[in-house]
């Protein structure tokens, strides 16, 4: 198994995330990327996948800034997530991750009923060699 090479220097990313009010991220949007495209990319996956809520199990409709920072040192990510502005027009919209997987099941589906349908329209064995089948002779 190679060895994962981590970055050697300290990474900062920033998001914009809209929180519906089951907590759920509905929208992230990058403020500040870091120079690491990878880190980028999972710090991205990570907001859409989030789950904003209190202690207390609830969740506020707003817009919330999520940080996350990677220390090189501990080779640790810190994440931290606060309050821009409550309220938004956004609180029953579908969560991003819900709405990810939903499209997800309906090109499986899509998928699958294609393959289906090719594979009845496909000839018989028979069809293609052009002959069919004849009984063999008994061993003898």
């Amino acid at each position: 198994m190679p060895a994962v090479k981590l970055p050697t220097v300290p990474l900062h990313t920033e998001f914009l995330v809209e929180v519906n009010k089951k907590g759920q991220v509905v929208k992230s949007k990058p403020s500040k990327l870091s120079k690491v495209d990878t880190f980028n990319l999972m710090t991205y996956g990570n907001t859409l996948q989030m789950w904003i809520r209190k202690p207390d199990n609830t969740a506020t409709v707003g817009l919330f800034r999520v940080t996350f920072d990677y220390d090189p040192k501990s080779k640790k990510v810190a994440r931290n997530v606060a309050l821009v502005t409550p309220g938004g027009d956004w609180g029953d919209t579908q969560g991003a991750a819900t709405a990810m997987y939903q499209e997800a099941e309906r090109e499986l589906q899509a998928a699958i009923k294609k393959q289906q349908e090719q594979d009845q329209s496909l000839p018989s064995l028979n069809q293609i060699r052009g002959k069919s089948p004849a009984p063999s002779a008994p061993p003898g």
